[in-house]
């Protein structure tokens, strides 16, 4: 199969490049996915689950990519919950190869059953982002009706997504961009826009910082949190010298009945993703080097529909 391979950590975004891979084994309780669309995170060839499996050993060459939406082609030994022909999307697991090719294995909970009125590219677009933002906002956030949310890179695949959950969740959300986002965070469903650029605006109290920059700009906006509110970082353990906040950390998990439920408000028109470019697996090696400088979520199209 073709899949887009990481050579080694060293040589990062330069050692990216389309070959030939194996077909994926369907271990115990996996299934085999065709893959018809994927996302991917612009930083996972800096994450070590990228180039070590669940024991700590080098799997270099390696497949990066996690976000999925394709098609059940094999069943492991074992598996029961899906079925062969099934469409599904999920995130494919962090130590293993991932999505970024023809084909790729995945245990069968890391995935949902994906409606057919729901395109695979949409689907794609949705787990790391739509995860990520409900277990920040409900899980770790505590979020409540009629605080306020403040929210970093608000143009971007996570920050949309918190805009739109928070907002229909009661809160008053202050989408925090660059002045060029500023359209497109109003549209995700911010109700006030913060320029970063222009300091001087942070003047609003907030219940919850919800950060995915961490640095100066992080550690600047958690001044404006109340006593008694929170910080929710994913970007990294961030350091805020204040002792009457509470300040969490966290990784994205996997659960299939809130991909259940994120799927579930996209059918009904209660929650979007920003998509920007859709690539083929070919182009998928330059779109890691664009980074997060293009807003909205670049999607890899990898088999037609």
């Amino acid at each position: 199969m073709k899949a887009l391979t990481a050579s080694d950590r060293e040589s990062g975004i330069a050692g990216l490049a389309l070959q030939e891979r194996p077909y994926p084994h369907a271990a115990e309780n996996d299934v085999i996915v065709r893959v018809h669309a994927a996302g991917f995170t612009t930083g996972e060839l800096k994450w070590p689950g990228t180039w070590t499996d669940r024991a700590g050993h080098d799997r270099t060459p390696t497949i990066p990519g996690h976000e999925v939406a394709g098609v059940v082609v094999e069943l492991g030994y074992g598996t029961t919950g899906l079925t062969l022909g099934q469409r599904v999307f999920g995130i494919a697991d962090w130590t293993r190869d991932g999505s970024l090719a023809e084909y790729v294995a995945v245990e069968t909970r890391n995935l949902a059953p994906l409606p057919a009125d729901i395109d695979f590219v949409t689907a794609a677009s949705l787990p790391i982002s739509g995860l990520t933002a409900l277990q920040g906002l409900f899980v770790h956030g505590n979020l409540a009706p009629g605080q306020t949310v403040l929210v970093t890179g608000a143009a971007g695949g996570v920050g949309s997504v918190v805009c739109q959950l928070a907002r229909e969740a009661g809160a008053f959300v202050i989408g925090a961009g660059r002045e060029q986002h500023k359209a497109r965070i109003l549209e995700a469903g911010a109700d006030r826009f913060l320029n970063l650029e222009d300091p001087s605006g942070e003047d609003d109290e907030v219940d919850l910082l919800f950060d995915v920059l961490d640095g100066p700009i992080c550690a600047r906006l958690a001044e404006r949190i109340r006593p008694g509110g929170m910080l929710v970082s994913i970007a990294m353990p961030p350091y805020v010298s204040r002792a009457d906040i509470e300040v969490r950390f966290f990784v994205v998990e996997t659960d299939r009945q809130q991909l259940t439920d994120l799927i579930t408000r996209a059918r009904s028109g209660r929650l979007r993703t920003f998509i920007g470019d859709v690539i083929p697996l070919g182009q998928a090696a330059a779109a890691f080097a664009k980074g997060s400088a293009t807003p909205g979520k670049i999607v890899v199209k990898v088999a037609a529909d």
